[in-house]
């Protein structure tokens, strides 16, 4: 996957010069949202605010929230409480 690791608990993924690149890894991050544990907590680095994957994100039954951290530079958060 993109530039993608663990802290503890906290799967980190940057995806923001794939997208910019025109790749689309969306089924990548759901499938490892998918198999991953009941409370990790996922921080994605987008290029923009990323609603389709908020939209995903939500239809899995997870909150996800999005904050912009600077201009070109969203974070989306959001915890797996749940197997999916």
């Amino acid at each position: 996957m993109s530039s993608f690791q663990m802290e503890g608990q906290k799967a980190v993924i940057d995806i923001r010069e794939r997208v910019l690149k025109g790749e689309h890894p969306r089924r990548e991050i759901i499938n490892f949202v998918r198999e991953a544990s009941v409370g990790t907590i996922f921080e994605i680095h987008l290029p923009h605010r990323g609603e389709p994957l908020v939209a995903t994100f939500q239809s899995l039954g997870l909150n996800a929230i999005v904050n912009e951290i600077e201009p070109g530079h969203f974070r989306l958060m959001a915890i797996k409480l749940n197997e999916i």
